[in-house]
């Protein structure tokens, strides 16, 4: 199976609603991007209208690889753009800046592609199995981007207090799958570390203008700069972390309740993920409806095994609920919330299998549905075709089969360790007074 071979192969609609008001300061607009994530967008809107970050406010985080559209309010102003990946288009004015409230749900539209003939033969009853199951409403490899391009969770490094580190995994780690200007931003303050009267000579390096301009005056204060991030970007590294342990405690939480037998696995960008294939009656009604708790310092539980499966995944880090802080930094702080356990796709459609185009000799099918707000496609298709992503077993290679050695190397072997070789090294030793060995 693949997933966005193509831009096209990947849309997202937002269904959205907001209380129009002629005398509103926040001018709503439609915006449609491609390859593009929402900072991005966003970034590229505010330099195109002259406008500050804090004037622009949206609904929620879309996906980058893919065309998607969605809502975004700017403070007392109407911008046009028509870019070939960025749109914008007036809707009408209202009062109060958007939030995640004004979003009802988001309406995906993917292509499965690269399937074989078994995949297709498979895919009916899975369907049924997520039909009645539902899918459990992980956070998928989306929100862990800073694991794929190798700088880690960066509040962690903050947590223990090496701000130095979480500020060179933000400004100076390139990736080595990025191919975009920022590396070679990144690459310049890797290399020029400390050196911060140096001006960044690539294009981008304006990005991180106001940290490296609060480091030539306060050079030393690293978390002083980490704070001078874009807000809501460091409040999603915050929340990429409470993402990760609330997906790892949810799996010992189902592992729990459901038994490891009746669960499925699937690979992701940190790990693995359970799916349970079948639930008995009382199970489901048990779990279905459930919430699990976004982790935060002011976490409360009202399920013992709830409280024993997220606590457990602090315990292996090493932590407790009160550890979940930056000391001396309450601008970056863990709020408590909860999340549900199962999404159910509404209108869930698989269209007819048609032969792909990018894959010689395989083929294709079109997956539709709706999804609340802050549910991720991508596990709902993950999901359907769960066998074409399960961990592979590690394969060990047998010993390498012993080589009998040639006539050639068995004389030279006697020739430096058999008897003669020893009798000539025993003169040797007399001759030079050392005792024989």
């Amino acid at each position: 199976m693949r997933l966005k071979q193509l831009p096209e192969d990947f849309s997202v609609a937002e269904s959205y609603r907001f209380a129009p008001d002629a005398r509103g300061e926040w001018y709503v607009h439609l915006l449609d991007k491609q390859k593009l994530s929402t900072f991005e967008a966003v970034e590229r809107l505010c330099l195109a209208a002259r406008v500050r970050p804090a004037d622009v406010s949206y609904c929620g985080l879309k996906d980058k690889q893919g065309r998607t559209t969605q809502l975004v309010a700017i403070r007392g102003k109407k911008v046009e753009l028509q870019e070939p990946d960025l749109r914008l288009r007036m809707l009408g004015r209202t009062a109060a800046p958007l939030s995640a409230a004004n979003t009802t749900s988001n309406r995906f539209a993917v292509t499965v592609r690269d399937l074989s003939s078994e995949d297709l033969a498979r895919l009916p009853a899975s369907l049924a199995e997520v039909r009645r199951i539902g899918v459990v409403n992980y956070f998928d490899s989306q929100r862990f981007g800073s694991l794929k391009h190798g700088q880690g969770f960066l509040v962690k490094d903050l947590m223990r207090g090496d701000a130095e580190m979480a500020l060179k995994n933000y400004l100076a780690r390139p990736s080595d799958l990025d191919r975009s200007p920022d590396a070679k931003v990144k690459e310049f303050w890797r290399d020029h570390w400390g050196e911060w009267e140096r001006k960044n000579p690539h294009p981008g390096a304006e990005r991180y203008a106001p940290v490296v301009r609060y480091l030539r005056k306060h050079p030393g204060d690293h978390l002083g700069a980490f704070l001078r991030t874009e807000p809501r970007w460091r409040a999603l590294q915050v929340f990429a972390y409470q993402s990760w342990l609330w997906n790892e405690g949810v799996k010992q939480y189902l592992r729990a309740v459901v038994g490891v037998s009746r669960l499925l696995s699937v690979r992701y960008q940190a790990g693995t993920l359970l799916f349970p294939r079948e639930l008995d009656v009382r199970t489901a009604r048990e779990i279905e409806r459930r919430t699990f708790p976004l982790l935060a310092p002011g976490s409360r539980f009202e399920d013992p095994r709830v409280e024993r499966a997220a606590l457990s995944v602090l315990e292996r880090e090493g932590q407790s609920l009160a550890d979940l802080r930056v000391k001396d930094a309450p601008q970056i702080h863990f709020d408590p919330e909860e999340r549900e356990l199962f999404v159910f796709p509404g209108k869930l459609v698989v269209g007819e299998s048609r032969p792909d185009e990018m894959n010689r000799g395989r083929q294709k099918v079109n997956v539709a549905f709706t999804l609340p707000p802050g549910a991720y496609a991508t596990l709902v298709v993950k999901r359907l075709f769960f066998w074409t992503l399960e961990p592979r077993p590690k394969v060990r290679r047998p010993p390498e089969p012993r080589r009998e050695p040639t006539p050639e190397e068995r004389h030279e072997e006697r020739r430096r360790t058999g008897f003669l070789a020893k009798k000539r090294a025993r003169r040797e030793a007399r001759k030079k007074g050392e005792p024989p060995s």
